[in-house]
C-alpha cells in the first residue's frame, strides 16, 4: 500500500527541518579536526581467484585519524586513471567479502566500497570498529552518542564518508576530478551527506535514501532505523528537544541544500522504512541538477537491479562530461 503523500503532493513537499545558525562552522570543525591526521592510505592486493577484477584491501584513516576498511575494486590489468565510484554501505552491513559487488569495476570503473564503521552483522560482513564510547542508547545505530552532536555516531560516519573520497583520489588508479559517491538507503544518506561537503564531485547517486527528513520521520513510521528514535524518547522523556536538535546537524535535507554536484535519487511510494515524503524532503531541498525515479510500486527495496541501470547510464554521461569539461545542464 501507499505510505505516504500521494505523488503530486510529494513533488511539492517541504520538509520541517531547519539549518542550525553554525551547521558549516561545526562540519568545518569535525573535517578539520580529522584532516590533521595523515589519510595513511594502506592497499593490498587480495588473490580472489577473478580473472576480470582485480581486488584490494584498503585501509585509511576516517574520524579522528581512526583505521577505516574499504575494498577497492577495479578491472584487471588496469593501470591508468580510471572515473570512480565511491560506495557506501546500507544499515546494518558491511563492506562484505572481496568477491562481492563487482558490478561498478565490471562497467570499468574504479570502485571503492567503504566499510561502515560499528555495523556489518546483520546481512552482509563488517571490519572495522566503532572504537568511541557513548552513553545510553537503544538497540542499533541511531541513538549512539545521541543527545550530543559531538558524539552523535553519524559524525564518525560521515566524517569517514568523506575521507573515503580523499583517500580515492590519493590513489594513482583514480582519476581524482571524476569520482562519484553512491548508495542505498544508510548509504544514500551518506552520500548526500558527502554531496553537501565535498563540493567538486562528478556525481552523487542516493537509491532511496535514509537520514532525511528527521522531524517527519521520526513520527511518520513504525519501521526500524528511524523507529529506533521514537523509542529512545519514549524512555527518555524530555529528551526530545536536545535529540531533535542534535539531528538537525546530521539532516539530508541540510546537506541537500548545500550540495551542488548532479545528482540522481530514487523513491518507492510504498516504502515504510524510508517514507517518500522524507526522501522528497531532500530532493526538494537539492541545490543542484538532479533527477529522482519514482517507483510506485515497491517497498525499501526500491528499483533493485533497475537502480543499478539508471545510475549507470547517469554516471557514464557525468564521467564523460567531466572528461571534456562539458557543463551539465
Amino acid at each position: 500500500m501507499f505510505t505516504d503523500l500521494p505523488e503530486a503532493q510529494l513533488r511539492d513537499y517541504r520538509s520541517a527541518q531547519v539549518d542550525p545558525a553554525d551547521f558549516d562552522e561545526f562540519w568545518a570543525a569535525t573535517l578539520e579536526q580529522s584532516r590533521a591526521f595523515d589519510l595513511a592510505v594502506s592497499v593490498k592486493p587480495v588473490y580472489t581467484g577473478l580473472v576480470t577484477v582485480d581486488v584490494f584491501d584498503v585501509t585509511f584513516a576516517g574520524y579522528d585519524g581512526q583505521p577505516v576498511r574499504a575494498w577497492l575494486r577495479v578491472p584487471a590489468g588496469t593501470t591508468e586513471p580510471l572515473a570512480t565510484v565511491v560506495q557506501y554501505v546500507g544499515y546494518g552491513g558491511g563492506r562484505g567479502e572481496p568477491t562481492e559487488n563487482l558490478f561498478w569495476a565490471s562497467a570499468g570503473y574504479a570502485h571503492l566500497h567503504m566499510d561502515t564503521r560499528g555495523q556489518g552483522s546483520s546481512w552482509s560482513i563488517g571490519a572495522t570498529p566503532d572504537p568511541d564510547g557513548s552513553g545510553p542508547q537503544g538497540p542499533g545505530f541511531m541513538t549512539r552518542g545521541i543527545e550530543s552532536r559531538e558524539t552523535y555516531y553519524y559524525r564518525r560516519v560521515i566524517t569517514d564518508a568523506v575521507r573515503a573520497v580523499e583517500a580515492a583520489r590519493s590513489l594513482p588508479i583514480v582519476d581524482a576530478e571524476r569520482v562519484a559517491v553512491l548508495g542505498g538507503s544508510q548509504g544514500g544518506g551518506l552520500a548526500l551527506a558527502v554531496a553537501g561537503l565535498v563540493p567538486d564531485l562528478a556525481g552523487v547517486v542516493a537509491y532511496v535514501p535514509f537520514l532525511c527528513d528527521f522531524p517527519r520521520a521520526a513520527t511518520i513510521t513504525d519501521a526500524d532505523p528511524y523507529r529506533e528514535i521514537g523509542r529512545f524518547l519514549a524512555v527518555h522523556r524530555g529528551s526530545e528537544e536536545a535529540v531533535h536538535a542534535t539531528l538537525a546537524y546530521f539532516d539530508g535535507v541540510n546537506f541537500a541544500k548545500r550540495a551542488v554536484a548532479p545528482a540522481s535519487i530514487s523513491v518507492a511510494l510504498m516504502d515504510s522504512t524510508c517514507p517518500p515524503s522524507t526522501v522528497f524532503g531532500a530532493y526538494n531541498n537539492y541545490a543542484g541538477a538532479k533527477a529522482i525515479t519514482v517507483w510506485p510500486y515497491n517497498g525499501h527495496e526500491g528499483g533493485g537491479p533497475q537502480d543499478d541501470v539508471v545510475a549507470l547510464a547517469v554516471l557514464r554521461e557525468l564521467f564523460d562530461r567531466a572528461l571534456t569539461g562539458d557543463a551539465v545542464a
